[in-house]
């Protein structure tokens, strides 16, 4: 099973003017390597904060554009790791593992393809996609 593990931003990640520092990449990259050591990790990435970014909201027809920054941090990721997990068990216990000092992350079960209706056409061209592009890739 995918599991995502959802790292909510911080006033920190929030406001940060570059790059995380030597120590903090230090400890991130040593926890990644044992994500891959284990071979669960297929992807992970860190998201520059939301000032740089931007919310579209829907109301039927309606798309409303909003530049970010935005205000409640505790709504906003600030990066996610999507790894392979046998239980949710064993994705908390990795979400447990990061190096994290203070923060929270969020442990959500990724939906696979197998668990939409198979007679649908999209379905359909979603599987046909993965098995061109490879299973662990995420649409």
């Amino acid at each position: 099973m995918k599991y995502m593990l959802i790292l909510n931003a911080t006033e920190e990640t929030e406001n940060a003017t570059g790059a995380a520092s030597s120590e903090d990449l230090d400890k991130m990259g040593a926890y990644n390597d044992e994500l891959i050591k284990a071979g669960v990790l297929l992807a992970g990435e860190g998201l520059h904060p939301s000032s740089a970014g931007a919310r579209v909201e829907y109301a039927g027809d309606d798309r409303v554009v909003t530049d970010g920054p935005f205000t409640e941090t505790k709504e906003l990721v600030a990066g996610f790791w999507i790894i392979q997990a046998a239980t949710k068990e064993e994705a908390l216990e990795w979400a447990r593992r990061i190096p994290l000092s203070d923060g929270r992350v969020e442990v959500r079960r990724v939906f696979d393809v197998s668990e939409f209706d198979q007679d649908n056409e999209y379905v359909q061209k979603e599987k046909a996609w993965r098995e061109e592009h490879g299973e662990s890739r995420t649409a």
